[in-house]
């Protein structure tokens, strides 16, 4: 058991991130015309605009949540609130969102395996990926009365010394979890998988929800009508 766990837990991390990294790189190199999400709205768009709004809205919020959570030293915010207090902010938050999350999946979920248009024109990576995240979000919030258990933030504190110690490749990670419950350590393997799968799914779609920040600073493009003699200031992404 330890075995596995120094595996799961201290080789696995480098695996996935290192796929998710470089597949994302060679996936834009070499497909980049499948750099989209796919979408299925022209076949149904109502249950989509709900779904989608809630996964995204509660996804994202998780997504930087976990990263600040996580990758933010204990130092730095130990003068403002203590490892309990944080957690129990964690706690509410991460569940209200989750939640959100939760339902937002289950709607698209259950709209693509219900809708024969839908069904026929998606990918079997499209359903297993959905499957994925729906089992992840319902493993979030199963962690929740978990950590009700120890209001003491300790739990939390070795999560996070976790994950600093993966990013900053220091020896003795895996140790760290070897006291968390089953429920922590299928939270922590099934979301390290969705990074490794993600090249390969319609995830690589966030890259360019992140690129799209650079139009905000882009410089902008001098246009002169021919028939009305007259200049306009745009910026260069809008042609």
């Amino acid at each position: 058991m330890t075995t596995l766990n120094d595996f799961l837990f201290g080789i696995y991390p480098y695996i996935c991130l290192t796929v998710f990294l470089i597949g994302s790189l060679i996936r834009f190199d070499r497909d980049q015309y499948t750099w989209k999400s796919d979408s299925s709205q022209l076949l149904r768009a109502g249950q989509l605009r709900w779904g989608s709004n809630l996964f995204h809205v509660g996804v994202l919020f998780l997504l930087f949540g976990h990263s600040f959570g996580l990758l933010t030293p204990h130092f730095i915010y130990e003068p403002f609130i203590s490892a309990g207090a944080k957690q129990l902010l964690a706690m509410v938050s991460g569940g209200l969102f989750g939640l959100l999350g939760f339902i937002g999946i289950s709607i698209l979920l259950h709209r693509r395996l219900t809708d024969p248009r839908i069904r026929v024109n998606s990918k079997t990576s499209d359903i297993v990926l959905l499957w994925l995240l729906w089992l992840q979000l319902a493993l979030g919030l199963g962690t929740i009365p978990l950590s009700a258990q120890h209001l003491d933030g300790s739990m939390m504190l070795r999560l996070a010394e976790w994950a600093q110690h993966i990013v900053t490749f220091r020896a003795g990670a895996p140790e760290l979890l070897a006291e968390a419950g089953w429920t922590f350590k299928a939270h922590m393997f099934l979301g390290m998988s969705i990074f490794l799968i993600f090249p390969f799914t319609r995830l690589v779609h966030v890259w360019s929800g992140f690129g799209s920040v650079a139009y905000v600073v882009r410089p902008y493009q001098v246009v002169r009508s021919r028939r009305l003699g007259v200049t306009a200031r745009k910026p260069l992404g809008n042609r």
